[in-house]
């Protein structure tokens, strides 16, 4: 079953998904990064949160 777009709730928090604007906003919002670093993030450790986030603190 495809996402429900009119569903706009909180991201799951353990995944960050890239292809839903609205998951990049609450994820750049929440680490106070840029939507390029978020990208470069997930590109580097893969799209779960925890492994951004230990990213980011390096």
């Amino acid at each position: 079953m495809s996402d429900d777009r009119k569903n706009t709730g909180a991201p799951d928090r353990d995944r960050i998904n890239l292809n839903e604007d609205y998951e990049v906003q609450y994820w750049v919002q929440t680490l106070g990064i840029t939507r390029d670093e978020l990208k470069a993030a997930v590109e580097a450790v893969g799209p779960t949160a925890n492994a951004v986030r230990e990213h980011l603190r390096k």
